[in-house]
């Protein structure tokens, strides 16, 4: 999915708004190279990557060629799926990529090879990786933009990673870019499912909230469709189980991300954070080709059932800068 923003002029002049270099750079310890500042980002583009060592093995040149077209400011990875360092036993290092053994180093090479050709030489990369090949996210920021700060959980913190790697915070002058991989309901009201995300939805709110003070790109994963024309079959989403199971709560019931109250909790959020789903802004009808982002297994009973869970959401204030916010995938189909 992608997104363009269009500049505003200031009434009275024609100057497209710009951000000042920050003196010591992002604020996270990595430094910058000296390039020219230039911009605030205008363009942007988040990918589920579902392996990225696997899409640079498999579709790079056919990426790279995508990114040079659409030459995007900000590239937003979900899945990741690249261990952090930290040898076996040892505290991980979940902004660095695991290099301590001939087979990690070597996918290391191979990762950072790719990263470094053309066009992604142009960008300075942050990541946020989980313990081992599961999750993680990466943030792909043009060397001639300068975040002011880029952290690595909710609350904001430079030296703290969220659990798994699931979130990168890039804060510019004039507004936050946060890039989530969000993590599944699941089927049931455990720790790691329903438990697990009710937990997530709560944070995600008090981050809204309290970041009010600066407009807010959210973009991602986020694991959800919000509304009935989100999904191509809502009956059947809503009416799903797993292995005949059903939640005591009615609410629980049915297609992780198209349960009743993830959907109510979603729409909370963007109440309160007075934000816009930038997709469903522009497209007001549902799109049975192109307006969805993830598809069922192509075997079975999900053959032909899709979902939009990959969003961009902006606050109110940024709405009418949204010139365009396409798909450009519908998820694995074989």
């Amino acid at each position: 999915m992608k997104r363009f923003f269009k500049p505003i002029e200031k009434e009275g002049s024609a100057k497209k708004p710009s951000l000042s270099p920050s003196k010591n750079g992002a604020e996270n310890g990595d430094a910058l190279p000296e390039v020219d500042v230039k911009k605030e980002p205008l363009k942007f583009l988040t990918w589920n990557a579902n392996s990225l060592l696997l899409r640079v093995k498999s579709n790079w040149p056919e990426f790279s060629n995508f990114v040079s077209n659409l030459d995007p400011d900000v590239i937003a990875i979900q899945e990741v799926r690249m261990p952090a360092a930290g040898s076996k036993g040892a505290p991980k290092k979940p902004g660095e990529l695991k290099d301590d053994t001939s087979s990690s180093r070597e996918e290391k090479q191979i990762l950072m090879r790719a990263l470094s050709s053309p066009p992604f030489g142009n960008y300075h990369v942050w990541w946020s990786l989980a313990d081992t090949k599961y999750a993680g996210t990466a943030l792909l920021v043009k060397k001639c933009l300068r975040p002011l700060k880029v952290s690595f959980s909710l609350d904001g913190t430079v030296s703290k990673h969220e659990p798994d790697g699931r979130v990168i915070l890039a804060e510019f002058e004039t507004l936050r870019i946060l890039n989530t991989y969000a993590p599944n309901n699941g089927w049931k009201d455990e720790e790691n499912s329903f438990q697990r995300r009710r937990k997530w939805d709560k944070r995600l709110l008090e981050f809204v909230v309290q970041s009010s003070d600066k407009p807010l790109i959210w973009c991602g994963d986020l694991n959800v469709s919000h509304e009935d024309i989100d999904v191509s079959h809502p009956e059947f989403f809503s009416a799903a189980k797993m292995n005949g199971y059903v939640p005591p709560n009615k609410e629980d019931c049915g297609q992780p991300g198209f349960t009743l109250a993830e959907r109510k909790r979603f729409g909370a959020i963007l109440k309160e954070g007075r934000l816009v789903d930038a997709y469903r802004y522009l497209h007001k009808e549902k799109d049975m080709e192109c307006g969805f982002s993830w598809s069922g297994n192509p075997i079975g009973k999900y053959r032909g059932k899709r979902m939009r869970i990959d969003y961009f959401i902006v606050s109110e204030k940024l709405k009418e800068r949204v010139a365009e916010c396409e798909m450009h995938g519908k998820g694995i189909e074989l």
